[in-house]
């Protein structure tokens, strides 16, 4: 079973599992179960069907925490990629509107847009609109194997390496599946996606701030009724 079956089966389809603030654009997001999962497997048949990305392919995740960000991350383990951070041979490399990726067979720009809009035409040459492509694809996705456990999975770490190490992160911070964590964290490669998956392994639900401002996280905690803070330094 893939990393992206593990984390959401135990979901039901309706509970809000992403809220996404961007306190730069002023927009806020949130994201069923449901519909995070249906981004994944757009994004899981688009990278098999038009890349041909198989288990192990190695996939550049250059992007900031965003509800676009955990779609593409998701995605990429349904179908057995391994996300790494650097570009350099990398069958595709995600990257936010003008970002580079020297040495990626594809550039796939991720708009980043609050409501999921593409790139509106406005494609830097040689790279791909990846909103504008992935959602032609199906809400669903049919593996057509079993992805190992053996498999790479983030860097040099293991789908069950990746789950393992998650599973003990969210038991070291108490997370349950009655947890809703706000953070301001980014999500690199591998630690601040170890944070993510972590949450996800708890069965917990997240409110991701970027580009915060301080002075608004005492809000989120009310309205969004957080119980754990996941905030940078």
């Amino acid at each position: 079973m893939s990393l992206t079956e593990t984390l959401l089966r135990p979901y039901s389809p309706a509970r809000p599992l992403v809220t996404h603030y961007d306190d730069a654009a002023g927009s806020r997001v949130e994201l069923s179960a449901a519909t995070l999962r249906n981004w994944a497997a757009k994004t899981a048949n688009w990278l098999v069907e038009e890349h041909d990305i198989e288990p192990g392919g190695r996939v550049a995740m250059l992007l900031p925490a965003h509800w676009q960000t955990a779609g593409v991350l998701l995605g990429a383990w349904w179908c057995g990629a391994s996300v790494v951070s650097s570009s350099a041979d990398a069958a595709v490399a995600f990257v936010p509107p003008g970002g580079e990726a020297p040495g990626a067979a594809t550039t796939a720009v991720v708009s980043l847009d609050p409501m999921g809009r593409d790139l509106r035409g406005d494609v830097p040459t040689g790279a791909v609109d990846y909103i504008a492509e992935a959602r032609l694809h199906g809400d669903d996705f049919l593996a057509l194997a079993p992805v190992p456990g053996d498999t790479p999975c983030l860097t040099d770490l293991t789908v069950d390496e990746v789950l393992s190490t998650a599973r003990s992160r969210a038991e070291t911070l108490g997370l349950t599946s009655a947890s809703r964590v706000l953070s301001t964290l980014d999500w690199t490669v591998p630690s601040g996606v170890l944070d993510l998956v972590a949450i996800l392994a708890a069965e917990a639900s997240l409110v991701q701030v970027t580009n915060p401002d301080p002075a608004r996280l005492p809000k989120y905690r009310e309205t969004e009724r957080t119980t754990v803070d996941r905030l940078a330094p």
